[in-house]
């Protein structure tokens, strides 16, 4: 039996989306725990950026965080969709974007303590228009603001989504770099 297998499992409820089990593993150090998991497709979000450094960011009422909230569109994967195709079909279904260029940023965990779901972010440019499809249980407003004011909310916690954090940051620091990369090369 190798480290994170499950011993035994017990499903104790299925969902729609997650399935929650309590399930006995062995730890890397031998010993063994009772964990309580909920188990989650996972999902995709996207930091969609215009060509003048404007993000767009949907504020969207989340009855599990008591109301409105800003987050970027992001959303879960079907069977059988890589984290691209989710990334590139939520960007679209929410915000109302296509985009030509994509840069993967990495996967996040959104609470590992409990949750398995994986969230793989990603900065999307070169932006077009594109039909939202909103589903009936999504009330969501689409805004775009300059990425420094993000960054700003980020900081002064106006910005609470955990996703959307990582997700904005890692932009961010991508940007950065290659910025320093441009600088770097255009010397004699």
């Amino acid at each position: 039996m190798s480290a994170g297998q499950p011993i035994k499992c017990e499903s104790i409820y299925r969902g729609k989306v997650i399935e929650v089990a309590v399930e006995t593993v062995e730890l890397p150090n031998g010993s063994q725990s009772v964990l309580e998991m909920v188990h989650h497709p996972g999902g995709a979000a996207v930091v969609a950026l215009d060509d003048q450094e404007r993000v767009y960011l949907l504020r969207q009422y989340r009855h599990a965080a008591g109301g409105w909230i800003w987050e970027l569109p992001a959303g879960r994967r079907n069977p059988d969709e890589s984290p691209f195709e989710t990334g590139r079909r939520e960007l679209i279904e929410e915000a109302g974007l296509r985009a030509e260029e994509w840069i993967e940023l990495g996967p996040m965990y959104s609470s590992p303590g409990i949750f398995d779901e994986v969230i793989h972010l990603w900065l999307a440019r070169g932006l077009s228009e594109a039909a939202t499809d909103h589903e009936a249980g999504e009330v969501i407003e689409i805004h775009r603001l300059p990425l420094s004011q993000a960054l700003d909310w980020c900081d002064d916690g106006i910005i609470a989504d955990s996703k959307t954090l990582v997700g904005l940051y890692r932009a961010a620091a991508y940007l950065r770099d290659q910025a320093e990369l441009l600088s770097e090369g255009s010397g004699c």
